[in-house]
């Protein structure tokens, strides 16, 4: 290296440094403008409420609009002692027990029907994803008349004379049936796409070893699918722990047969809007915010601890 070079080294090395910091700073100027809007709504709709929803569980407000007095901890304290909030929990757990395990096993036979028929393959994935579009209040509609003792289709096909939406034994279990074959659709489309990234040389590298179709199931398609199966359970759990449109519709607004089909968010909704009590609904809406989140945070470490252990 020659002497102007020793000298001038230095000088271009932090001539560098101080260009690639005036970039960043303008590309993270120019960014920010393209950011704005969305943390401009955010704040609005998802962290202003929030807050506010907290601040209203703290103090003894109503839908009437009059000053409200600040009450701590009474609201919290009350809901926890409250019968009726742990019973729609109850229901809302019941029917997530229900729902989250036989949804993903349908998702999954339907996407390999789907995924290894040769026929008709737009036809079997249309059918299978259709009803998934349809609002829930048209479903809920299509189902309660199915369900309908005098007129509906079900028990006449089995000969039965089920009462469906008018016994607490059977309510619950028809809203299930709806919600399955309501959503079913969303987990379906997540199930095919994965299918369709599993390497072919996979199967035949498999069927050259002397691999059935069973073996081929169990040691290769399950395997890699195993991640969108997480990813299914985790957003079935949250979608139906918040369960609230099917079963408002399905009985007429009501909590169905002796309040067997009462829902946490149904509960909520009915203690904000038809007893007017926003204090007491906003802070069931906290509890029931951090059950949710616990929920997703617990999924996201079992995510951590499931990629730690594969990268070892």
């Amino acid at each position: 290296m020659t002497t102007a070079e020793t000298v001038f080294a230095p000088a271009r090395t932090r001539a560098a440094a101080v260009s690639a910091t005036l970039r960043r700073k303008q590309g993270f100027q120019h960014g920010g403008w393209f950011v704005a809007p969305f943390l401009l709504l955010f704040t609005l709709f998802v962290i202003w409420p929030l807050l506010r929803g907290v601040y209203l569980s703290l103090t003894d407000a109503n839908i009437t609009g009059a000053d409200a007095n600040f009450v701590g901890l009474d609201n919290y304290r009350e809901a926890l002692k409250d019968p009726l909030m742990w019973d729609a929990l109850g229901h809302s757990a019941y029917f997530t027990l229900l729902v989250v395990p036989c949804i993903t096993v349908l998702a999954f036979l339907l996407a390999m029907l789907a995924h290894h028929i040769e026929r008709g393959k737009w036809l079997w994935r249309l059918c299978f994803f259709a009803p998934f579009l349809l609002p829930s209040t048209v479903a809920g509609n299509l189902w309660q008349w199915l369900f309908n003792p005098g007129t509906g289709m079900i028990n006449h096909v089995f000969g039965a004379n089920t009462p469906w939406l008018t016994d607490k034994s059977y309510a619950m279990l028809a809203i299930v049936i709806e919600t399955l074959w309501w959503t079913v659709g969303f987990s379906f489309l997540l199930y095919l796409a994965a299918l369709q990234s599993i390497p072919a040389h996979l199967y035949e590298a498999a069927k050259l070893d002397g691999a059935n179709a069973w073996h081929r199931a169990v040691h290769i398609t399950l395997p890699m699918l195993r991640n969108i199966t997480g990813l299914v359970i985790a957003l079935q759990i949250l979608a139906s722990l918040q369960v609230f449109d099917q079963a408002v519709v399905m009985m007429d607004f009501g909590p169905g047969p002796e309040s067997s089909t009462r829902t946490f968010v149904q509960y909520t909704l009915e203690e904000g809007f038809t007893s007017y009590r926003v204090g007491y609904a906003s802070a069931i809406s906290v509890i029931f915010f951090v059950i949710i989140a616990a929920v997703a945070l617990a999924r996201m470490w079992l995510l951590r601890n499931r990629t730690e252990e594969a990268t070892r």
